[in-house]
């Protein structure tokens, strides 16, 4: 046997190690993928806030819209209002979505 086959040889075995060891870590990813999935559904969803302020475009740009947190209505920029910020935003003139009427869940309308 040459030596041109026996490094031949010894490739080719280092690449059967090397696909079993592929294989073998593959497998760790679909186990660690699989525990981390199953600890995602045991974890409650993310509580949706109670009130959002719908802020303009730009720095310093006046806020658009008052939402309460179940609004359906998409928008990027936003920030999360508590309760009396909600009411104190609406009072100072921030107009309430016609969607979620934040203005009658706070007790402003009736």
């Amino acid at each position: 046997m040459s030596d041109e086959q026996t490094h031949l040889q010894m490739l080719y075995f280092l690449r059967r190690v090397q696909l079993k060891n592929l294989q073998q870590t593959d497998h760790w990813i679909q186990e660690a993928e699989r525990r981390q999935a199953e600890q995602a559904a045991r974890r409650p969803p993310p509580q949706a806030p109670g009130w959002v302020l719908e802020r303009g475009i730009g720095q310093g740009a006046p806020s658009v819209l008052v939402h309460t947190g179940a609004c359906y209505m998409q928008f990027t920029r936003r920030r999360t209002l508590s309760r009396d910020e909600a009411r104190q935003a609406l009072v100072d003139g921030v107009p309430a979505c016609t969607h979620c009427h934040p203005d009658t869940a706070l007790g402003l309308l009736e």
